[in-house]
């Protein structure tokens, strides 16, 4: 944990004042660390088995769009540097977003209790520390568990991202995006898991044969395996976390009435056991904000930090084009405001095309109890730049609460690599009640909003209703939308009072019903088809990029 140099002075000098002078290479690793624009502040410098409380190590709040990495063996004081960090940023007025993976994070939203341990970290990094609570809104997926509901339409999830829920693999995969093409250009809106599932069993019936065909590259088989593991995904009860309304993530953009930015906690205590929904569920929120957000170059706060726990799970068993979206996700949200920062316990959990963009990081300590774990430690070791630190020595005898941290500077260069006593949380460390947690949700404006789940007509309804005969979507939508047409003249004619419309007199019945040259083109199925994917193209903005996702106009 000492310097590699050899010669070491027998007493370390005073420096001016109460505080001992470091060496020089701790003093070379503390000027990396001195900014002169906003920074976060992570904690001190450790050299050579003392903390030094007056050189800080600091994170600036202009790079943190530039991504982060947060690493270390399962109780090492990860989820208490997230708090931490997360703290910070709010109080500088940048929203954070976190997983809350075993419910401790609830506890932001209310102040932290001071104690024996809190006081003698604050003593040791000459911190401040103050009990506070941070502005906070707590969500659950499909609205399992204590908070407001998130949802996801199926047609904006997309097929890549929700061929990984099911497992399917690489053919499978381009099959579910053909599936998709299908609806879209068939105006079968995709809602939730039903309306899926009733495209895919309309494709694999007798009458929906020639449709399939008509797709190219879609076997019936492919069909068929895709269809039998959506409805058993469904039978799993995941059907909760599809449908509508659909979250609106500019929700996470939101700053409170004090300035301070809104924490957006994701309880997922309740779903653990799914956690390949739950990980690909928070890729869908991460490329719904890439889709929805302007590009806004390097600002001199993000707009949002996001923080992605259990990041391995994302990545387990991904496919190419899972992998190779993802990497593009990462690279390019940074230019809209966005820092994305992975939760996980070994750097190399992490792809190296997206650990390579990470250039915040922060690894807590590592175990090498085993021959697997040493090289894990020599892995990690090897991901980062040259240290003045023995750091297999150094990773493997860090305490509780402390971490190795290299960022970026505010010109965009690494600095030096910093053992690093961090600062203590100011906000409850642990959960609050869920008497109070469930009081908190219902109380948010948002809840009314998002609480009630929606069942409006979709791909499901309108399959169901086609009239006897139809061959197919155009021939079913095309007859539901003359009979709704005619409804709406009727309803019209009722409105008016039977009165002839502008002044003019009305048609006989004959008159009405025999179709002109106009009509007759605007009331074929090509021109209805045509019509149809225009409509969906202005209504609902579907065009599919990097993960399938559609970009849709928020109602």
């Amino acid at each position: 944990m000492g310097e590699r140099e050899t010669a070491r002075p027998a007493v370390t000098p005073e420096a001016p004042g109460s505080a001992p002078a470091l060496p020089g290479p701790a003093l070379r690793i503390a000027a990396g660390y001195a900014f002169t624009g906003p920074a976060l502040d992570l904690g001190a410098l450790l050299w050579d088995g003392r903390c030094h409380a007056d050189a800080g190590i600091r994170l600036p709040l202009a790079v943190l769009n530039r991504h982060g990495l947060v690493a270390g063996a399962t109780g090492t004081g990860k989820t208490k540097t997230l708090q931490l960090i997360t703290e910070q940023l709010s109080a500088q007025g940048v929203p954070v977003f976190l997983a809350d993976m075993k419910g401790d994070l609830s506890g932001i939203c209310a102040p932290g209790e001071p104690g024996p341990r809190i006081e003698e970290r604050a003593r040791d990094v000459h911190q401040e520390w103050t009990a506070t609570g941070f502005p906070a809104e707590f969500y659950a997926l499909g609205g399992i568990g204590h908070g407001i509901p998130l949802r996801a339409a199926v047609t904006s999830f997309g097929p890549l991202l929700l061929a990984k829920v099911l497992e399917l693999n690489p053919t499978q995969e381009q099959s579910l995006g053909l599936i998709f093409h299908y609806a879209d250009s068939k105006g079968l809106e995709l809602v939730d898991l039903k309306d899926l599932r009733a495209v895919v069993t309309f494709l694999t019936s007798d009458e929906g044969k020639q449709e399939l065909k008509s797709i190219g590259g879609l076997s019936t088989a492919t069909a068929g395996v895709i269809l039998r593991s959506l409805t058993a995904f469904e039978a799993q009860g995941a059907g909760d976390f599809f449908g509508e309304p659909e979250f609106d993530t500019a929700e996470f953009l939101r700053t409170a009435e004090d300035g301070r930015g809104v924490v957006s906690v994701l309880e997922l205590p309740a779903v653990q056991e799914r956690p390949r929904l739950f990980s690909t569920f928070l890729m869908w929120l991460l490329a719904d904000l890439f889709h929805d957000l302007p590009e806004v170059g390097d600002l001199d706060r993000p707009k949002l930090v996001f923080f992605f726990d259990e990041a391995h799970l994302l990545f387990d068993d991904a496919s190419e084009a899972f992998l190779d979206a993802l990497t593009r996700t990462v690279r390019l949200i940074r230019s809209k405001g966005v820092g994305v920062f992975f939760v996980t316990q070994t750097p190399k959990d992490v792809p190296g095309d997206v650990l390579a963009q990470l250039g915040n990081r922060v690894q807590h300590a590592l175990r090498a109890f085993t021959p697997d774990d040493r090289k894990a430690l020599q892995a990690t070791v090897r991901t980062f730049p040259d240290s003045a630190y023995d750091l297999e020595e150094l990773l493997t005898g860090l305490g509780t609460g402390e971490a190795v941290v290299t960022v970026l500077g505010e010109k965009g260069a690494p600095t030096p690599v910093a053992a690093t006593r961090l600062r203590a949380p100011e906000s409850r460390m642990g959960p609050v009640e869920e008497a109070e947690l469930e009081r908190r949700v219902r109380a948010s404006a948002l809840h009314a909003r998002y609480a009630q789940a929606v069942d409006r007509e979709s791909a499901y309804e309108r399959l169901a209703e086609r009239p006897t005969g139809a061959k197919g979507p155009d021939e079913m939508r095309a007859a539901g939308e003359d009979a709704r047409e005619r409804s709406s003249g009727r309803a019209r004619a009722a409105g008016e009072g039977g009165r002839p419309e502008g002044g003019r007199s009305r048609r006989s019945r004959a008159e009405e019903e025999k179709p002109s040259v106009v009509e007759q083109v605007t009331g074929s199925g090509v021109f209805r088809s045509l019509a149809r994917s225009m409509g969906t193209q202005i209504g609902r903005e579907i065009s599919r990029s990097l993960f399938g996702t559609a970009r849709r106009r928020r109602r």
